[in-house]
């Protein structure tokens, strides 16, 4: 069962961007995920697959 991930959430991955930060926000969600550090706001396209196994926890959900 996929994990629930909606537009606008914040999550907290397990790896570090090289900026050092490790929280994105998602852009786009489908098959593949657009995502931006919010860091150094540099967009990543990772699949939905990948971003599942890296993601701690969502530390911001986005209201409906």
């Amino acid at each position: 069962m996929p994990m629930d991930l909606r537009l606008g959430d914040v999550v907290e991955v397990k790896k570090n961007h090289p900026c050092g930060n490790n929280k994105f926000e998602i852009l786009r969600t489908g098959m593949d995920f657009r995502i931006r550090c919010l860091g150094c706001d540099r967009q990543v396209w990772i699949s939905r697959v990948d971003l599942e196994k890296r993601v701690k926890k969502i530390i911001e959900r986005k209201e409906e």
